[in-house]
């Protein structure tokens, strides 16, 4: 075995590599090359400075100490992203590829297998499975997340850099059957990165399969008793209690469920669907069935309804006020 050496660690991974087939395999592994060959010829690192071992899904770099840690980091936040952008702009969805990406620095030693050996090296492999990392990547509408060890983020960006700012860095801890490892983050903590054990897939994913974008924060279902307001339309909150019950969601084309549903527009009140209340009456496809009282003034039963002097008078789902006639829209 060779003697340990310095070096900077780079290790960039497919997500969801196993979720495609061999064609899509072959494809991703060919754009993850080409990426990180243009990520660190922009960094100014070419072959004769680094050695790389390939790992299916991900890409493995043993980096010169001697080559600028702060350029080859600015080309992993701006570089990189970039050509992720590119290429999936012209992909289709089963082809897009999302990285996570670590960057570390430590001593490795080089076996007689040609093998690659060292506790610093392998601390690096556990950030790039760490589920906060995974799940920053999933939570992202970007296709690039980044984490440096605690190391590299105290020797070098931490001094604030020109293109790696040190406040865009977040310390997590990363468990570990070793014990726990401190690293740095780059961009947003996921939600409930603290304690939290993350799957291998979250509730931000949108649906599809494999090389799916975060779900976009607008379509998430509203919540229908957030907000209550009074039915006098005037914007009033509703007493406190118990929300109303509402309809279940709209199915196909739209439809409204089944169920009761209450219109509230300018202070006026129309029933679609079924409604009862107290055993006094029900109202059901614009027919009203029982007694019904109107301001105490009037009772009208059976097929057609009248009220208060002729003014209101329910047919069929008509409704005519005052000679006016209005059609009720039904469900």
């Amino acid at each position: 075995m060779s003697d340990p050496v310095s070096r900077t660690i780079l290790l960039l991974d497919i997500e969801r590599f196993s979720d495609r087939d061999d064609v899509e395999q072959a494809y991703l592994r060919r754009m993850l090359y080409d990426i990180t060959d243009r990520a660190l010829q922009s960094a100014g690192i070419d072959e004769t400075r680094r050695l790389r071992a390939d790992r299916g899904d991900s890409v493995m770099e043993l980096i010169d100490a001697n080559a600028p840690v702060t350029a080859l980091l600015r080309a992993l936040l701006s570089e990189v992203p970039a050509q992720l952008r590119a290429v999936n702009r012209m992909a289709s969805r089963s082809a897009q590829i999302r990285l996570r990406g670590v960057v570390a620095t430590g001593w490795v030693a080089v076996d007689g297998r040609d093998g690659w050996v060292g506790s610093d090296l392998n601390h690096a492999c556990r950030l790039l499975d760490a589920d906060v990392l995974r799940a920053a990547l999933r939570e992202r509408a970007d296709d690039f997340a980044l984490c440096v060890s605690d190391a590299l983020y105290a020797g070098v960006v931490r001094h604030d850099h020109p293109g790696i700012p040190a406040d865009g860095f977040h310390r997590v801890t990363v468990p570990s059957k070793n014990g726990p490892l401190t690293a740095w983050l780059h961009g947003p903590l996921p939600a409930g990165a603290a304690g939290t054990n993350h799957g291998e897939r979250g509730e931000g994913d949108a649906p599809g399969g494999s090389g799916d974008r975060p779900a976009h924060p607008g379509s998430a279902p509203a919540e229908r008793n957030g907000s209550r307001r009074s039915a006098a339309g005037d914007g009033s909150p509703a007493p406190d209690g118990p929300p109303a019950s509402g309809p279940a969601p709209a199915g196909d084309r739209g439809a409204p469920a089944p169920g009761p549903v209450l219109h509230v527009s300018g202070g006026s009140v129309s029933f679609g669907g079924g409604y009862v209340a107290g055993d006094q009456h029900g109202v059901s496809g614009g027919r009203v069935t029982g007694d019904v009282v109107m301001g105490g003034k009037h009772v009208a039963t059976g097929g057609r309804q009248a009220a208060t002097g002729g003014k209101h008078v329910v047919t069929g789902g008509k409704t005519e006020q005052g000679g006016k006639t209005e059609q009720e829209e039904r469900p």
